[in-house]
């Protein structure tokens, strides 16, 4: 057990071979094992990075997977991409080798993380004393780009259920990166309608948002063409727009505190799951709870990524299934363990005042042993 105030350790990075600004956290670790994702913005701090990897931690105990949590953070100050993620590869890799592993996050993309894996000489394949994975990291791991958004998705219908809401429900997704996509996609499949989408240039409205057209619309860094929106579109500018749209259901799915102490008096919707990390403050999830609002927290409905890169690098995900059989698995695991565990989030709040997390995960890391 750990706390983001006292993790296990903490690295500084300033750089081997080359100019770096950074962090690891290593909040935690199981049989010396620990692994989070790597964030590159240039505002991010050695606390932002240690909240992150707490995190990381409470993921893990929660979904029951033999592994601490970690992340790391590098400063963005611009110049040659590939030479900061070189510098960071030399710089990271007794951790990497250590059994500390760093995948990637909000900046980073799989290529940055190809080239510092191959700078430090790093394969996930290969471990002491764990069976070698039989495919590369990039065959499995690829496939797999939209079970964080299935896992979100999974927890918002589960809350709905719960909820008793048993009619389609008016949705907000707010940022349209590759999770808050494929919740809009996963939700509407299954008869929801999305009403309101927001990106870092305003919120789109509409009684119904054709999904796909504005997938069609938007790039690779989740921003939206306003030119090739459909007839009957609302578009309106500010950053906090999309806390102003009706709507039964409100999924969090961009920045960090999006849902804070200095807005959270504007929400309109009963129903809030955060598909991204540190989502809402905890000022903004206290005031929303007193409010009577329902929460589930990201440490519980965002475990699809981390829990990916987790069941691999522990070795637990049946390698020897067909391509498409083990996409299966994988999607259906992290759906088992964020419908189980929303399910019991909700039935302790319901029995009770105050943050129900704090319950759930004494109940499961007394379950995993640790």
């Amino acid at each position: 057990m750990s706390d983001s105030k006292n993790p296990a350790f903490t690295v500084h990075l300033n750089g081997s071979g080359g100019d770096l600004t950074g962090w690891v956290v290593v909040d935690s670790l199981y049989d010396g094992l620990a692994m989070g994702g790597t964030r590159m913005t240039p505002g991010v701090t050695e606390a932002e990075v240690a909240g992150l990897a707490h995190d990381m931690t409470q993921k893990f105990t929660l979904a029951g997977l033999p592994i601490g949590g970690a992340k790391a953070g590098i400063v963005a100050a611009g110049g040659d991409r590939e030479n900061t993620f070189r510098t960071f590869g030399r710089t990271v890799k007794p951790l990497l080798h250590g059994g500390i592993h760093l995948g990637i996050d909000m900046g980073v993309t799989p290529a940055d993380r190809a080239v510092f894996f191959d700078e430090a000489g790093y394969d996930p394949r290969f471990r002491r004393g764990a069976p070698d994975m039989p495919i590369d990291w990039r065959t499995y791991y690829e496939p797999l780009i939209d079970c964080t958004g299935h896992g979100v998705g999974v927890a918002a219908v589960t809350a709905l259920e719960a909820r008793g809401h048993t009619e389609a429900a008016r949705v907000v997704v707010q940022g349209f990166g590759a999770v808050g996509r494929a919740v809009a996609r996963f939700l509407e499949a299954r008869g929801h309608v999305v009403v309101g989408v927001a990106d870092i240039d305003g919120t789109i409205s509409a009684n119904r948002l054709p999904v796909d057209e504005l997938i069609a619309a938007t790039d690779e860094f989740g921003r939206i063409d306003r030119r090739g929106l459909p007839t009957g579109v609302t578009a309106t500018s500010g950053t906090d727009a999309w806390l102003d749209v009706d709507a039964d259901l409100l999924i969090l799915a961009a920045q960090k505190h999006a849902l804070n102490d200095g807005n959270v008096h504007r929400l309109r919707t009963p129903l809030v799951v955060e598909g991204g990390n540190l989502s809402s403050s905890a000022e903004a999830k206290e005031k929303a709870r007193a409010a009577g609002v329902t929460l589930v927290p990201g440490v519980i409905a965002n475990i699809g990524g981390a829990a990916s890169a987790a069941l691999a690098v522990t070795r637990v995900v049946p390698f020897d299934l067909a391509a498409d059989a083990r996409k299966a698995w994988v999607f259906d695991w992290v759906g088992d363990r964020v419908r189980h565990n929303t399910r019991a989030l909700l039935e302790i709040a319901a029995a009770g005042a105050g943050d129900p997390l704090p319950e759930l995960l004494t109940t499961r890391r007394a379950e995993r042993g640790r």
